[in-house]
């Protein structure tokens, strides 16, 4: 029996994904909830399961592409024996005399050893590639020198395309091998397209405005000087600053709550919840999972929660629905050892607060001069609905919380 496997719906506002990575070559068996593929959307990378166990037959969508919710991308073969396997993964693989791909074989080309594709070709190839390829009577030499535009370099419908018509110009390979004198050009990946696309709609959408100040952490780091030996080997990670961060965020939102609204046309929808998105690196991207109800939960609590996302972010294990329906978010470069930058607002929200890193820093107390842990913190704030004087207070508000933390407080 075949099963269609489609593009799954991965939230309520999603209408389409992108393709990122095959994990089985057709003719491969397959387990039920066996990890087959990696897709991405606006909001979320994603391992996706087989919903059956069997062979691959077919794959229709390859890595790359972007695809509809709904639409097929391959065929699962129920499970059969040895001798009753579809032809195609049983065909042996072949190349004609002048090197190209043989057309009656072409299916087995696409089956991969566990250590990967057959040895003559330098890297992986979709099945769509490999057919465009066989149809063209394009050698195995030619298809492993076209340079690909798809993610990790991976060659694409359209760079075959491309590589044809430069040929059948009189091109040679070298013309269209994406490289022009000492400029290599590196397509953007899915990651960064999809950054590149939000970052300028904010500053298109909203009046950026920005602000920062310095806070005193001395207090802070005395409690996690005190609690870090214990508290790491309880639980396997660090007290960080970001769980107090988040939970002087929530306080001060509440004193200043058009920091937690959203602009709806002509109205002003103030949020009586918080939904802080911490904004976490992962790999060449940046992904903001929420903390739901945060005024909800403990410093300590908040910690596990921020350690399980950022976890769960950088091995692609978030759920859609973790990365949307957020009301204000926290961006730490910080971690980085950066001091201060300005971030830009992470739309439909009205302000951001950027995080630097905690550094010693000689400051005046008293009229004496002293040696304290500093932290600057740089707000950014949607000035069609918050004035400066508004955000200024919120900022010194958050100052204000971070260090008055009571030095002995157990959490």
């Amino acid at each position: 029996m075949k099963h269609n496997m489609v593009m799954p719906k991965l939230g309520e506002s999603i209408t389409e994904g992108t393709i990122l990575k095959w994990l089985k070559s057709v003719g491969d068996p397959i387990e039920k909830d066996e990890t087959i593929l990696e897709i991405s959307t606006d909001k979320v990378d994603s391992e996706i399961p087989a919903a059956h166990s069997g062979i691959l037959l077919e794959i229709l969508a390859e890595e790359g592409d972007v695809v509809d919710v709904g639409k097929v991308i391959a065929v699962i073969e129920s499970a059969q024996e040895e001798g009753d396997l579809p032809i195609e993964a049983k065909r042996v693989k072949s190349e004609n005399k002048d090197g190209s791909i043989a057309k009656d074989s072409l299916k087995a080309n696409l089956k991969r050893t566990k250590t990967g594709q057959s040895s003559r070709f330098k890297r992986f190839y979709s099945p769509l590639v490999l057919n465009i390829a066989a149809q063209n009577n394009i050698s195995t030499d030619e298809l492993n020198r076209i340079e690909g535009s798809g993610l990790e370099g991976r060659v694409r419908k359209q760079d075959v395309l491309k590589y044809l018509e430069a040929r059948q110009s009189g091109a040679g390979i070298d013309n269209v091998a994406g490289r022009d004198g000492d400029v290599e050009i590196v397509p953007m990946n899915h990651i960064r397209k999809s950054i590149a696309k939000h970052m300028v709609q904010s500053q298109q959408i909203s009046a950026q405005v920005h602000l920062y100040t310095e806070a005193d952490m001395n207090n802070i780091y005395k409690i996690r000087q005190r609690i870090n030996p214990e508290f790491k080997k309880n639980r396997g990670y660090g007290l960080s600053y970001m769980p107090f961060i988040t939970d002087a965020v929530v306080k001060a939102l509440k004193k200043f709550p058009l920091l937690n609204a959203v602009i709806d046309g002509e109205n002003i929808l103030i949020k009586k919840y918080y939904n802080i998105g911490i904004a976490v690196a992962v790999g060449e991207g940046l992904i903001v999972p929420n903390i739901f109800n945060a005024d909800n939960y403990s410093i300590s609590q908040l910690a596990t929660i921020i350690n399980d996302l950022s976890l769960r972010a950088r091995t692609r294990k978030l759920k859609a629905e973790e990365v949307s329906g957020g009301t204000f978010s926290i961006s730490n470069f910080g971690v980085y050892g950066t001091t201060i930058g300005f971030p830009i607002i992470n739309q439909p929200q009205s302000a951001i607060l950027g995080v630097g890193a905690v550094k010693k820093r000689a400051v005046v107390i008293d009229d004496a001069i002293a040696i304290r842990p500093t932290l600057y913190l740089a707000l950014t704030i949607d000035h069609r609905l918050i004035d400066g004087a508004m955000g200024a207070q919120f900022l010194e508000h958050i100052k204000q919380i971070l260090e008055k933390y009571d030095p002995t407080m157990e959490l």
